[in-house]
């Protein structure tokens, strides 16, 4: 049973086209005022789209998402931090950098497994900053992790009651709530089959009850 409001979200979003992909059942508008963009979250990386995962996980189009203001680099070195691929100087949506050391520079991707692989550890990969650091990556769209590093323990996804249990969806339509799964349903939890560090009810990200895998927009 779905209560009043969920329903009247549920129709509304049948009736938004995602500007990126073009099909209906887009369920995430931008939140600058004015714009009505909308889009699916699984549409947002290839939109450049950023969504904040904490707070009121607010969603902003490619247009008004946050942009890192950092200085030049001074060294000539032109490669990824972690991957250690080439990347541009210039900061984007898809090259990042540290606010504190100002000098890495790592691709969005990369520092997203990062950031999940390195749950509460998780610090600038060249001068091991948190904050700023932190702080700044989860305006920027990246999804932390409350977990210990990976790397602390032989299974990279620990066990049972360390399982990720709240879907991510930008905008949850349960009535119960983030942390609210059944069984089976629309309301069934569906987590990254690469990552599994971030979860989605079916009905929250148009999962079809045939669906078996899923992977989030970071993947």
């Amino acid at each position: 049973f779905l209560v009043g409001d969920t329903r009247h979200i549920i129709r509304e979003a049948t009736k938004k086209s995602c500007f990126i992909c073009c099909k209906m059942g887009a369920t995430i508008t931008c939140c600058e005022t004015g714009c009505d963009r909308t889009f699916h979250l699984p549409c947002a990386p290839d939109g450049q789209c950023v969504t904040q995962y904490f707070g009121a996980y607010r969603s902003f189009c490619w247009e008004h998402c946050p942009k890192q203001l950092l200085r030049p680099r001074l060294s000539q070195d032109n490669t990824c931090s972690i991957c250690l691929d080439t990347v541009e100087d210039n900061i984007s949506y898809k090259i990042m950098g540290c606010p504190a050391c100002q000098g890495a520079r790592f691709h969005r991707h990369c520092i997203q497994r990062l950031a999940l692989h390195a749950g509460v550890g998780f610090r600038c990969p060249c001068c091991l900053s948190q904050e700023p650091f932190m702080t700044e990556m989860l305006i920027m769209g990246i999804r932390l992790s409350k977990r210990p590093p990976s790397w602390q323990s032989d299974q990279e996804v620990g066990p049972s009651d360390q399982r990720h249990g709240r879907c991510d969806a930008a905008m949850c339509l349960c009535p119960g709530g983030r942390e609210h799964t059944k069984a089976n349903g629309p309301w069934q939890l569906q987590l990254c089959s690469s990552c599994a560090a971030e979860g989605t009810h079916r009905l929250c990200s148009s999962l079809g009850n045939s669906t078996c895998s899923w992977e989030c927009s970071t993947c």
